[in-house]
């Protein structure tokens, strides 16, 4: 069952069940219930826009969004707005910042070094890369993260939620490990993937954890690709209402990624045929 699926569950006036135990029952974070988007319409409107500014430029940061959604988009605001809006998109500029954001790691939390570099990727779980991104909705915003097989480019699981808690992410990542082990997992530095619970998840199964240097965007370039083909080919065409709607729309598009849609780097074959290949 999806996130928002499990989310239309949770009744506030259950005479018996608290929402803490409804929460923990369902494996969802008790916060998502009691969230209502309430966005300015305008500043979805400019998130929209950073959207498409970013997918197509992962490494650019505010001050090159700035002059492009003036000159592309007729939006003409101040950088203070612009990486407030980043942000709450959770987008990673990859300029040096002092100031933590959504994706910066917790002070607490452990890092561990990237492990990737000069390393070539020639089977299926050797390495597995993930990643989050912002999803645009008619009258707010959502959160996608992946699990990509970096060999074969297959979506090996994937989840939506209205926030940024990592509870989404750990349950793409014991989904994905249902299907198979890897024996590398790259992330960057995200409060995500550097809590205690994530990196438990993964020590339990033996995986090694690599994570990006800050400022190293493009180690991750599969995922950054993937969140381009994954907008242009779907989310930017079809102007989902809701969260559930993007939910169903994005589960038919990578059942289509996976098994119908050939990549001239695996030479026209679908990342199904090289995943599960014997």
């Amino acid at each position: 069952m999806s996130y928002p699926e499990k989310l239309t569950l949770v009744n506030k006036e259950h005479p018996c069940i608290s929402l803490l135990r409804q929460s923990e029952l369902l494996e969802i974070s008790r916060s998502s219930i009691y969230y209502q988007p309430a966005v300015d319409p305008e500043d979805v409107q400019i998130m929209n826009a950073i959207d498409e500014i970013f997918t197509r430029y992962p490494f650019y940061g505010h001050r090159r969004i700035k002059p492009e959604l003036k000159e592309e988009y007729g939006i003409d605001i101040g950088k203070k707005r612009i990486i407030s809006l980043m942000k709450e998109m959770g987008l990673n500029a990859i300029y040096p910042r002092k100031k933590l954001n959504l994706s910066d790691p917790d002070n607490q939390h452990k890092k561990f070094p990237y492990l990737l570099k000069g390393l070539p990727i020639i089977r299926p779980n050797q390495v597995w890369g993930t990643d989050i991104t912002y999803v645009k909705l008619q009258k707010y915003f959502a959160y996608l993260v992946a699990i990509l097989d970096w060999r074969s480019r297959y979506v090996i699981a994937w989840k939506l939620s209205p926030t940024l808690e990592n509870i989404f992410c750990i349950q793409a990542l014991k989904e994905a490990l249902k299907i198979n082990i890897a024996g590398i997992h790259n992330s960057d530095q995200g409060a995500q993937y550097t809590s205690l619970d994530y990196i438990n998840v993964l020590e339990e199964n033996k995986i090694r954890i690599s994570m990006d240097g800050r400022g190293r965007c493009m180690d991750n370039i599969f995922t950054e690709r993937l969140w381009r083909t994954v907008k242009y080919e779907n989310v930017y065409l079809n102007e989902y209402a809701n969260i559930r709607e993007a939910d169903q729309g994005l589960g038919e598009y990578f059942k289509f990624y996976n098994e119908k849609r050939r990549h001239q780097s695996l030479d026209y074959k679908t990342p199904a045929q090289i995943y599960f290949k014997k």
